[in-house]
């Protein structure tokens, strides 16, 4: 196991070992205008400064000058860096590094000399997205594969400049040794002589080498992200400048859809120095229809002016909607047996509960969830030498580009996106679609513009995660065994809404949002068992449904794991043996190779291990109590196996619970990153208590009420926790680590508030107000 008991870390001298170059210049994070963001070019700005005319053609050429390149992923310079060229965004979850450690290791390059190049958008790296807990599990191959291609060339052309065989030689720390001869990477790229490509066919082929020989994957080591991020100069959307740009601030619609500009007044705004006029934008794509934009020389001109601009729109058709009729809305759905789609139709479900001797049925509801990520959305846009450039942090490249080609009418190859640091993404910036005004105003205005949303800009134009609805059944024989079980599950569906063509197959016919339902395809063997995803037609009328941080799976596993609680105390057994006995890897729980080898066993393994670790079996105080969830994460095909134990205390006078101690056990195979990994268990953790205690907002008048932190709350320091977490040592397929914890967290919450007081809450977020009421005797009836 990789343990990390509560408040230590994985390398605690991290900060220590990433102390920048002395020789490095002092640069202002906001004195450069650079496309490919930020610490991926501190090698180049150390080795000659960059012309501020146009850095980003300045850096590409420093970054191709005489390097062996064996593949498009990295390149080995002249002085013996390693630069890795990393297509991901980096928003907080060191995936830079864990990507060049995934290189460097089958490259047996030497660490201190390996930096990172973030990208920007072009065919050639494929399919540009950060998120779904998808890169190092997607990327670990063909990175593992194209290091070692690199180390096999090195070594060749090292044996034949030693004058020996290749078997006669071995790679380390970037220099290729013979018995008491050695030459450096930065020797033979220097001499000219290795230029050796490898193409996609020969790399599919390539052999990596066994876990045993890894000397840099899952052990102690800097990240390489850290000190540009701590010393300023790594840079973000929002420090993104070009020459001769305006300011925009937009004017955001009272509807998401079907808005129009009846009729708008600036005459306030025109007092105020440096505004110059405010656009009304017209938007083929339709992604913000009735938005204009108040355009000025500085953005505080331009919030100014944007405060006394007087619009009169026309609204959309769901003007008038509520959370509740969105809720409501959903159950009208699950009642409709021809509404949605039957994702699993395992054994005779229909049987199952005519034959049953008793059955449990139970509804879930999730409030709708805001990202609220630290650093507002922004985009720049500008059109240089015909191509059409936005400059900002996005999650999705691949995703926005034809939108933005269809908003500006120009083929997609004309746009090229410059990715930067994200200060912060969590699904939000998967969606793009805050790059599309700021481009649709750059070409109105014939000159670049600089588009910065509000915090309430952005909160009204987020992509939220979706109210839901969810109604579980389970049916019992005689001796309370469970021989079927049926989850209906509705919400809004952002993958119909943004990318159909990632919709899935439906056995029932037709397709469904596989990032919608995710999580409920379980592991558990429970008879016959039914799963049906239904799209809330509402919900995708009124907003753009979102992902969030653990996409489908972080509401869908809040109703599946209290149920599962609540079948264990029906039938009066403990909540992790109830489980264990129905985590039986049989059938297609028996999982497969690659990603989910083992199946149901491990997930019955981190099951047993949080047991032994979180004093399970221990005697609570009064009115604290011990709550127990389990995941295999996002997706059945790359199984994170997660199991979570919360302690949580409950005030009886003010309804308030506390959690007290979180413990997980994670098993996501390789663990690559030890630090890195950490850092996203105890983060999602964290946002898990967040979202099931302190978030949550409601509609009214088709809007979200809440549009600032003063009055949506997420988790405060002083609300933290002790966390304990243990990671499975495995050498399998590593898989996601950035959303599992977040999914198990919330119905380990509810299930221990129902140790402690014997209270269910079935709804999330989970109120003090709602708990007093039940604990009082009023509804939610307290189980029995």
């Amino acid at each position: 196991m990789l343990k990390f008991p509560p408040n230590a870390s994985a390398d605690s001298n991290s900060l220590d070992n990433n102390s920048l170059d002395s020789n490095a210049p002092d640069l202002s994070r906001r004195g450069f205008i650079i496309g490919m963001a930020g610490a991926g070019l501190t090698f180049a700005f150390a080795r000659s400064p960059l012309s501020l005319a146009d850095p980003i053609e300045s850096a590409s050429q420093i970054l191709a000058e005489g390097a062996f390149e064996p593949t498009i992923w990295y390149q080995v310079q002249k002085d013996g860096q390693v630069v890795v060229n990393i297509a991901k965004a980096e928003m907080g979850q060191h995936i830079g590094t864990a990507l060049a450690r995934i290189v460097a290791d089958e490259l047996e390059a030497d660490w201190e000399q390996v930096t990172l190049n973030y990208v920007d958008s072009d065919p050639k790296w494929g399919m540009m997205v950060t998120g779904g807990s998808w890169s190092v599990w997607q990327s670990y191959l063909p990175l593992s594969q194209a290091g070692a291609a690199g180390r096999i060339a090195l070594i060749e052309e090292g044996a034949r400049q030693m004058g020996v065989s290749p078997d006669q030689c071995r790679a380390r720390s970037g220099r290729v040794i013979a018995g008491d001869q050695s030459i450096s990477y930065a020797e033979l790229v220097r001499s000219g002589n290795i230029s050796r490509r490898f193409s996609e066919d020969e790399l599919k082929k390539m052999p990596i080498k066994p876990a045993s020989q890894r000397r840099l994957i899952g052990g102690p080591a800097r990240a390489l992200d850290i000190p540009d991020k701590t010393d300023g100069k790594a840079l973000y959307g929002l420090d993104a400048k070009v020459e001769g740009m305006v300011y925009g601030r937009p004017l955001v619609p009272p509807t998401r859809y079907g808005a129009s500009v009846k009729n708008l007044d600036d005459s306030a705004a025109r007092e105020i120095p440096g505004y110059q006029k405010t656009l009304i934008l017209e938007d083929p794509s339709e992604t913000v229809p009735g938005w204009a934009v108040a355009i000025a020389d500085s953005f505080h001109a331009a919030n100014m002016a944007a405060q006394k601009i007087k619009v009169d729109w026309a609204p959309g058709e769901t003007a008038d909607i509520d959370e509740e009729a969105i809720l409501e809305r959903g159950r009208e759905l699950i009642e409709s047996r021809d509404a949605g789609v039957v994702v699993v139709n395992d054994g005779d479900v229909e049987k199952a509960f005519a034959d049953a001797d008793s059955t449990l049925e139970a509804e879930y509801i999730t409030h709708s969830a805001l990202h609220f990520q630290m650093e507002p959305v922004n985009a720049l846009a500008r059109e240089k030498d015909g191509i059409w450039e936005i400059h900002t942090g996005n999650q999705w490249q691949s995703l926005i580009l034809p939108t933005l080609a269809k908003a500006l009418g120009v083929p997609q190859e004309k746009v090229v996106m410059k990715t930067y640091m994200l200060g912060g993404g969590f699904g939000r910036r998967l969606n793009g679609d805050y790059a599309v005004p700021a481009a649709l105003a750059a070409k109105a205005l014939g000159k670049p513009v600089k588009l910065v949303l509000t915090r309430e800009d952005d909160i009204r134009f987020d992509s939220l995660r979706s109210p839901s609805v969810q109604r579980m059944r389970m049916a019992f024989d005689g001796d309370n065994n469970v021989t079927g079980m049926e989850h209906h599950a509705t919400a809004g569906w952002p993958t119909q809404v943004m990318v159909p063509d990632f919709l899935a197959e439906g056995i029932s016919g037709g397709k469904y949002d596989p990032f919608a339902i995710q999580g409920a395809l379980h592991w558990y063997t429970v008879g016959g068992n039914r799963l049906r995803a239904i799209s809330n037609d509402l919900a995708n009328e009124t907003f753009r449904p979102g992902w969030l941080r653990s996409v489908g799976s972080g509401w869908v596993n809040w109703a599946l794991e209290s149920f599962m609680d609540e079948a264990a105390h029906k039938v009066g057994q403990d909540p992790i043996e109830f489980r264990l006995e129905k985590l039986k890897a049989e059938g297609k729980n028996a999982g497969s190779a690659p990603n989910a080898v083992g199946g149901a066993s491990r997930q019955a393994n981190v099951l047993r291990r949080v047991r032994e670790i979180s004093d399970w079996s221990s005697e609570m105080p009064a009115d604290t109590g011990l709550g127990v969830a389990t995941t295999y994460g996002q997706e059945r095909n790359m199984p994170t196996w997660t199991a979570c134990v919360a302690r949580v205390r409950v005030d009886r006078t003010t309804g308030r619970p506390t959690v007290e101690k979180i413990t997980l056990v994670t098993d996501a195979g390789t663990v690559v990153h030890p630090d890195g990994a950490r850092a996203q268990v105890e983060g999602a953790a964290l946002w898990g208590i967040s979202l099931a205690l302190h978030e949550g907002t409601r509609f009214e008048n088709g809007q979200v009420v809440d549009t600032n932190l003063n009055t949506y709350t997420p988790l405060r320091m002083r609300d933290v926790p002790e966390i304990e977490m243990e990671f499975v040592d495995s050498t399998e397929t590593p898989v996601g680590l950035g959303e599992p914890a977040t999914t198990v967290v919330g119905p380990a919450i509810g299930n221990a508030i129902f140790a402690a007081v014997g209270v269910r809450m079935r709804t999330l977020p989970i109120r003090a107000d709602d708990l007093l009421r039940a604990l009082q005797g009023e509804s939610p009836t307290p189980e029995q």
